[in-house]
């Protein structure tokens, strides 16, 4: 999508941005501002998150800001990949003498010992017994809200060396899903689940632990301070609660 027009960029985000809202792309008035659209700041990460995944390009969600329309946005979309098809691209380093062959991707067992790692990290956010969680259960049904997906995911990528956004929760639905996204994403080493038995107390953070009643305001502080959670993120889902 590369070369296309302006006009058609802007023809394509629309789209985008019909599915994201549920409305019909015919309904969306390109020179409306996207907060008046009713795109919020959890729709702005996914409507990016796709843009991204389209155009193969990182654009961020504060970009909207300065673009706030979607013919501003189309056409800063279409000059960024134009910019991105021209530049040259990098050339692969030789191979040194000797070197042994590269490592290959995680076998058929990686998802599973992910996933095992996964439901350990869930479960420590979610204050429960990591046995009681099901890796085929949908996060929703788990009990996953906004602010909880935002945190494990900012686990995720501690852990795993990722910067992936909350919408992977969307696209990869439960534990299973989303471990193997993660072999192939990482094709590195698993990390070690340390064993939990079912009398075992899972460690809990201190964001979690704090009863709601507190205040999501201060869970949200408490994980950001805790660096399990960037302001960035933290932002948004203040944002979707307000």
């Amino acid at each position: 999508m590369t070369n296309e027009h302006p006009a058609d960029v802007l023809t394509d985000l629309i789209g985008v941005l019909g599915d994201v809202l549920r409305v019909k792309p015919e309904k969306i008035d390109p020179e409306q501002t996207f907060h008046s659209l009713g795109l919020d700041s959890l729709l702005v990460v996914e409507f990016v998150a796709v843009v991204n995944t389209r155009y193969g390009l990182r654009v961020r969600a504060t970009d909207l800001y300065d673009h706030p329309t979607p013919a501003s946005f189309a056409r800063e979309v279409g000059r960024a990949a134009r910019s991105a098809a021209a530049a040259p691209a990098p050339a692969a380093a030789p191979a040194p003498a000797g070197a042994t062959a590269p490592v290959p991707a995680p076998g058929p067992a990686a998802s599973p010992q992910i996933a095992e790692v996964l439901r350990e990290q869930l479960a420590a956010i979610l204050c429960c017994d990591a046995w009681d969680i099901d890796t085929t259960a949908a996060f929703n049904v788990l009990g996953v809200d906004s602010i909880v997906g935002a945190e494990f995911i900012a686990v995720v990528n501690r852990t795993f060396g990722l910067t992936e956004r909350s919408v992977l929760l969307y696209e990869h639905p439960n534990l299973a899903a989303m471990a193997a996204y993660i072999a192939a994403r990482t094709g590195g080493p698993v990390p070690e689940p340390r064993p939990v038995r079912a009398t075992e107390p899972v460690p809990v953070p201190a964001a979690a632990a704090r009863p709601r009643a507190a205040g999501e305001l201060d869970i949200l502080l408490d994980a950001v301070r805790d660096h399990r959670l960037s302001v960035d993120e933290a932002l948004v889902l203040l944002g979707r609660r307000s």
